[in-house]
């Protein structure tokens, strides 16, 4: 027990969770996920399946969501680093459209737990990223949700991005700041804005 540091977000459902970490000349070992420790702290989710990415340095994933079958998730980084971000559509929130961004890297091991209710998405900041996470629901072809990355009236400070707005999620002429185009894929460059988008 104990192993884990908790640290609730501005934005309620939204938690930072620093594992500890054990290390010698050896390398190191953690406990990445402790039930226990969880519910010790208030978090009492169970996770139904686990996933894993690897992108490549200026892809943005995001920013997604299930409607009918809202997902929570525990997000981590492997190797390399993201901005990991949510946004609050929780109709009855008094944060609603409102966001919260915090960097997970392989030597920070910093975890990142986002409620149900939250879109969800994060850029990569590396050259190659592994990003692993767990899910309190399935995947369900058809009920996937999404938001623009990029809209104003949001307004996310995405680290080391440059571009000017276009008026919709197209990702044409952003860059990071050494130069790397932005990667998005089709379906992420045709999100609506927070007024066009479902609300939890």
């Amino acid at each position: 027990m104990g192993q884990i540091k908790v640290t609730k977000c501005p934005i309620e459902g939204l938690y930072v969770i620093e594992p500890t970490v054990h290390g010698d000349a050896r390398g190191y070992f953690m406990e990445t996920y402790n039930q226990n420790d969880m519910t010790e702290a208030g978090l009492d989710m169970v996770f139904v399946q686990d996933n894993q990415s690897c992108s490549t340095k200026g892809v943005l994933r995001g920013l997604h969501f299930q409607k009918e079958y809202p997902q929570g998730k525990l997000v981590r980084v492997i190797k390399g680093s993201v901005f990991d971000v949510a946004v609050d559509l929780r109709s009855d929130s008094k944060t609603y459209g409102q966001w919260f961004g915090v960097e997970l890297t392989e030597e920070n091991k910093k975890q990142f737990y986002i409620s149900p209710g939250f879109a969800h998405g994060f850029l990569v900041l590396s050259e190659v990223a592994e990003f692993c996470y767990k899910c309190t629901d399935f995947y369900h072809p058809g009920d996937e949700g999404g938001l623009a990355w990029n809209d104003p009236e949001i307004g996310i400070t995405w680290p080391q991005l440059v571009g000017e707005y276009p008026g919709s999620a197209d990702g044409a002429g952003y860059h990071l700041s050494d130069g790397t185009p932005l990667n998005l894929s089709d379906k992420d460059q045709k999100w609506a804005g927070l007024k066009d988008t479902f609300k939890f």
